[in-house]
């Protein structure tokens, strides 16, 4: 059975925007555009069931890392992670990390909720708003570990290419909220904007690029839906990964 998304709205209201916006202000640039969707009944259910302890509202104050996890283990957040897939499977293989995933997609933010929920993943929160937005209000500077980026929309028309998500001010935005050795981890298909993300963040100072160019694979990332479209499309999967010096 399939619901509207209304009925998750009803019920938690806060998740309804994915964004906060001044009357009379312009609307930035994004890198997604929301459509609506339906939902099966056992993601409407996981709402019910799990938002309260796994879901994180968006809020103009800095969050306070221990009160959410309990613990001090250092946090990883990942944008955009779709169906969540490999953020299940990594935050269960490396689970001396905390994990914030964020993502504005509802079908893709339920499902992984679900499987948080079910399987107890008490290291990892979700969010459900601009990740722009989260970072600049809510994540505290030099306070993350690491970022994972996998498949980000490439926006592969020339006059949509101002909506990629990596671009230099948002790298900037990035390095400022790691601690010194942590890393930016991306994933791409997408050959053209795999160079973008290189030349982007070699132009950032803080960061650093230990591999000189594109990065091995890492063996602890799991192979995405988005992934598997580009391996049957025959595009090539680049890695890109750098540090904060």
């Amino acid at each position: 059975m399939q619901v509207t998304q209304d009925t998750i709205f009803q019920d938690i209201p806060e998740l309804q925007w994915v964004e906060s916006r001044r009357e009379g202000a312009r609307r930035p640039v994004k890198s997604y555009v929301l459509r609506g969707c339906y939902l099966k009944t056992f993601q409407v259910e996981a709402v019910k069931r799990y938002y309260a302890t796994y879901g994180i509202p968006f809020r103009q104050e800095l969050m306070d890392y221990f009160q959410v996890y309990g613990n001090e283990n250092p946090l990883v957040i990942e944008i955009g992670f779709g169906m969540g897939s490999a953020t299940s499977r990594i935050a269960k293989e490396r689970n001396q990390f905390n994990y914030l995933g964020l993502e504005v997609f509802l079908s893709g933010f339920t499902k992984l909720l679900d499987v948080v929920g079910r399987e107890g993943l008490d290291n990892v929160r979700l969010m459900r708003f601009d990740a722009v937005e989260v970072l600049r209000s809510m994540i505290p500077d030099n306070s993350v570990a690491g970022f994972h980026i996998f498949f980000p929309d490439p926006w592969p028309k020339k006059r949509q290419q101002k909506r990629r998500l990596i671009q230099e001010p948002f790298a900037s935005l990035l390095a400022s909220k790691l601690v010194q050795g942590g890393y930016i981890y991306c994933v791409t298909d997408w050959e053209e904007y795999a160079h973008q993300m290189l030349e982007v963040f070699g132009n950032t100072p803080s960061l650093v690029n230990p591999h000189g160019g594109f990065a091995p694979p890492v063996p602890w990332r799991d192979t995405t839906r988005f992934e598997e479209k580009g391996l049957a499309k025959s595009h090539p999967i680049n890695e890109v990964w750098v540090e904060k010096r």
